[in-house]
Order: structure tokens, then sequence, then C-alpha cells
């Protein structure tokens, strides 16, 4: 009887260490920061005869409209790239467009989950030219509505034909 008991006893607590082993770990989730702060960041539009726009913009991910490409997410989770909505560069542009009374365009491209700058300020890419987007002097590895921009970045739309 003794031996049943004992052998009980050992299957009871291997059956308890296994489904304590495999049960997911449950914990309470820590405070994510607000990774869509707004920032404040250098912006500078440079065209073909020069500079279209210069200046500071404080801006953050959020929706963006143009003519020709409608109303789209530019948050930086555009293509996945970032897991929570950040300040992009084309959100930026938006931004500096809007407060400082000049138009841009862009054609969406759904297969890449972001916009292509086509105009800004009626200066056409298109053909042999192009609205290259860099920060901090270097071409972003990804669309402008995925880069995530960090307070003092110092963001370009150039005009580039090639």
């Amino acid at each position: 009887m003794r031996q049943l008991l004992a052998r009980r006893s050992v299957i009871a607590t291997a059956a308890l260490g296994l489904a304590l082993a495999t049960a997911p770990a449950v914990a309470e989730a820590a405070p994510q920061p607000n990774t869509n702060a707004a920032v404040k960041v250098n912006l500078t539009v440079q065209g073909p005869n020069g500079v279209l726009f210069k200046g500071k913009i404080k801006t953050k991910g959020h929706d963006v409209t143009t003519t020709t490409g409608g109303t789209h997410k530019c948050d930086g989770t555009n293509g996945g790239a970032n897991p929570s909505k950040v300040p992009t560069p084309t959100a930026a542009l938006d931004d500096a467009a809007r407060l400082n009374y000049f138009s841009w365009d862009g054609t969406w491209y759904a297969s890449f989950d972001d916009f292509s700058v086509d105009t800004i300020k009626n200066v056409s890419g298109g053909g042999s030219a192009y609205w290259s987007i860099a920060v901090n002097g270097t071409p972003t590895p990804v669309g402008g509505c995925q880069f995530k921009l960090n307070a003092g970045d110092q963001v370009s739309f150039t005009w580039t034909s090639f």
C-alpha cells in the first residue's frame, strides 16, 4: 500500500512539474514609452535650382494624404519596419508643407506600403529625375514612411537626376 501511495505521489509531482514547465509564463507587461512622440528635425528640400524649403519641423508619424496617392498611414509601421508608430521623413515633409503652405504629391505603392514622392513645390521628378530621401547625409535604406526619425536629425529631400 505504501508503495502504491509513493508511486502516486511521484506521478502527481511529475505531472505537476510538467504542467508548470510547459505553461506559458504570465508576466505583467512593462509600460512602453511613447515611440511616436513628436520630434524636432531639420528639413531641407533641395530642388534642381536651389533650396525650396529649409527649416525646423516638429513631426510624428501620422496619416498622409496626397492628390495622387490618397490617404495612407505614414507612421513607421509601414511594411513592418517598426513595431510601433514613430516619426518619419515623409510625415515631416507633409507637416512642413501643411505649415508652410506649399504642395507636394506622391504615388502610393501598396507593394512597398509607402509613397514615392513625385512633386514638391511644383518641381517634379519622373522621367530622368526623382526625389531622394536622406537622413543625416545617408540615403534611407527604406521608404520615407518606414524610416524612424530621432530628435535633431537632418532630413533632406533632394531632386536627383540620373
